[in-house]
This record gives structure tokens, C-alpha cells and sequence, in this order.
């Protein structure tokens, strides 16, 4: 069996590291925001080429406490709007939610993904403040287009960058094309934590100071409780093994792309649409994602063949029982996405042979 994503095989050489970590950790008995979490997010944020970092405890908490940040500086008012992509994962509509802000859904491109610039202005209102920008399945947006609408209208743009730890856009990393950018280091990201973890990066010195006390029950000097916070610290364990794995981070994802540019040149079905890429260091493959008509056949046939697929993600966010508000919205391109796609294994410990079989399994597949 070809698994999606093999995390033991990922995890498996670092495992001595993890061990010398684990015992360093448990001799200095310093558990919560210790060396680790500082020496980590100065790293994360030189990676990233912003002037800060802020662990946190994860991808969701980012997102929320920059939100909630914008908020206690005076950016935001509780009301407000945020443009977000229909068709992202939901947890970037549950952070907008969760800052006591209103999501407001814009279709995607169809051939990126990502959202469409050209449907955002037609979604502005006085109450927008910010555009959430989404880089699905490890590619950037077109921030070109999003950075000209947002300084137009006076509005912020947060990365949703989740999935796109490393890709680079000008020269510039995903994190440092915004206001302000959440992270994700969940297990199966391109760079994963071995539980919970994540973190926000800004250029924003006011911002990062505000955040600082917000993840830590809106405290900076302890029992002292400047803001109404919550606990959402990036755990030490956790950042003494990111501290270990980041500097594979940029060879993981060249390692990604070449396999994504296999299926993109050896894939040759007339019942596959395959993603769209300029092959430029922009995308760093968090997903491979091809559609087609008859998504579950197409599944099931992989399967018979010793290859596991994922569907990311088989409901849009607006049809979902939790977002019952937006239940009778309509988004065509979000749900022709959500009907077609499917996910192909893609990882630094995919092996050619591995790629090769999957490649031919397509080639062959018809209904």
C-alpha cells in the first residue's frame, strides 16, 4: 500500500534528535515558554524574514489572535468584515468567527484555487477591514493583485499560510506578504510538529507585543492581566522538535516539487484535470490536488490499487451544518471544487518507484 502521508517514515530520521531533545528537556524541567519557544521563534521568524514570531499553541489560535489583536490595537471592531476564500478549510472562517468578526465569501480561481482578486472589490462594503488570504494546498495567492486592493481601500491582509510554510513569492516568503501571517505545524504539514502547534509572523511591532500577552492569558509580567487573553503557548517539546526539523525544511519542499513536476509532465488522462503551476519556488506542494468528474470511482480505483488518496475537502465550508447562516449561499466554483478534487500522495519520503506507480495507475484509469 502507497499511504497518503507516511508520518513515521517522515519522523523516523530525526527520531535519535527527538530522543537527545526529550532528555535535555525533562533535565532542565523548564516546561512552558522556555529556550525552546524563544530559540524557535527567533529561527521560524529569520526563515520567514519577519521581524517577529509568536508561538502559539495552534494553526486556528493564530489566526484568532491576530484577529483579536487588530482588535485590542483598534484596527477591528467586533462587526467588522474579513473577504475570505469559500473554498478554504473552515477553520479559517471559525478564526473570523471566533475574533467576533463576520466572514465574508469570495469564489476562488478555478485553476489555482486560491481566491479570485477579480471578485473581491464586487464583496467590499464600509465594514471591511481585512482580506484573509488563503494560500490552499502550499500555493501563494495572487498578492500582487490583493496587495493593490487593500492599499486602495485602506484594508489589511492576513495569511492564512497554514499550508505554505516555505514558498516564496519575489524573494519574499509566505508570512512576510502581509500584515500578518498564521501558521500551522500540525503533524502532516510541510513542517510538522509531533502534536498541536503553530505560530504568527509580522513585521508589526505594536502587533507582536499585543500578541505576546494574548497568548498568555493577556499577561507579559505574571498575575499582571492587561488584556483578556486566552492560553495558547506554542508547548516547549514541541518547538525543541521544530528547532530540529526546520532547517530540512526548504531541501523537503524542492524534494515535493519534484514530484509534483512528474505528475505534472507523466500524467496523461483525459479524466484528470491537473493542477496549474508556473513551476516557480511559489508553491511548495502541501497538496497535490487533481479534479475529476467521477471523484469516488476515481478513488476507489486508486485504492483497488494499493494507493491511498484524501478528498481536501469533500463539503464546501458554506454548506456545513456549523455554518448554517450561509447554508442557502451559492458558490459555484467553490462547489464544483469541493465536488471534483482529490488529493494524490505527495511527500519528501515518496520514493520514484512509489510516484512511478501512481503515475501509471492514472494513465490506465477510465470509467
Amino acid at each position: 500500500m502507497i499511504s497518503f502521508l507516511d508520518l513515521k517514515k517522515i519522523n523516523k530520521p530525526y527520531e535519535p534528535l527527538f530522543q537527545e531533545k526529550l532528555k535535555s528537556f525533562l533535565e532542565k524541567g523548564w516546561y512552558v515558554l522556555g529556550d525552546e519557544v524563544t530559540a524557535f521563534e527567533k529561527q521560524f521568524a529569520h526563515f520567514c524574514g519577519t521581524k517577529y514570531c509568536v508561538g502559539v499553541g495552534n494553526g486556528l489560535d493564530a489566526l484568532v489572535l491576530i484577529l483579536k489583536g487588530y482588535i485590542t490595537l483598534g484596527k477591528f471592531q467586533k462587526g467588522d468584515e474579513v473577504i475570505v476564500p469559500a473554498n478554504t478549510y473552515i477553520a479559517s472562517i471559525l478564526a473570523i468567527l471566533q475574533a467576533d468578526l463576520v466572514p465574508v465569501f469570495v469564489d476562488p480561481d478555478l485553476e489555482t484555487y486560491t481566491i479570485n482578486p477579480s471578485l473581491i472589490s464586487n464583496s467590499l462594503t464600509s465594514k471591511t477591514r481585512a482580506i484573509l488570504a488563503v494560500h490552499l494546498y502550499g500555493q501563494i495567492c495572487d498578492m500582487s493583485a490583493i496587495q493593490t486592493i487593500a492599499a486602495r481601500n485602506n484594508l489589511l491582509i492576513v495569511e492564512d499560510a497554514a499550508q505554505a510554510h516555505g514558498a516564496v513569492l519575489n524573494n519574499k516568503k509566505a508570512g512576510n506578504l502581509g500584515h500578518a501571517a498564521g501558521f500551522s505545524f500540525y503533524p502532516g504539514k510541510n513542517l510538522g510538529a509531533l502534536g498541536d502547534a503553530g505560530a504568527i509572523t509580522t513585521n508589526d511591532t505594536a502587533l507582536a507585543e499585543v500578541l505576546l500577552s494574548l497568548r498568555n492569558y493577556g499577561s507579559k509580567v505574571k498575575y499582571k492581566n492587561d488584556h483578556v487573553g486566552i492560553n495558547s503557548r506554542l508547548d516547549e517539546l514541541q518547538a525543541a522538535f521544530l528547532n530540529i526539523k526546520l532547517p530540512n525544511l526548504d531541501k523537503d519542499n524542492r524534494l515535493r516539487r519534484d514530484i509534483a513536476k512528474r505528475y505534472l509532465s507523466e500524467v496523461r488522462n483525459k479524466h484528470v484535470i491537473l493542477p496549474v503551476w508556473n513551476f516557480s519556488d511559489s508553491h511548495v506542494f502541501h497538496l497535490f490536488v487533481i479534479r475529476t468528474k467521477n471523484r469516488n470511482h476515481l478513488q476507489e480505483y486508486l485504492l483497488d490499487r494499493g494507493i491511498q488518496t484524501v478528498i481536501h475537502y469533500p463539503i464546501p465550508p458554506h454548506q456545513q451544518k456549523a455554518l448554517k447562516d450561509w447554508n442557502d449561499f451559492s458558490f459555484p466554483v467553490t462547489e464544483k471544487i469541493h465536488d471534483e478534487v482529490l488529493s494524490l500522495p505527495i511527500s519528501p519520503v515518496l520514493t520514484k518507484h512509489e510516484v512511478t506507480l501512481i503515475i501509471e495507475a492514472l494513465n490506465e484509469y477510465s470509467f
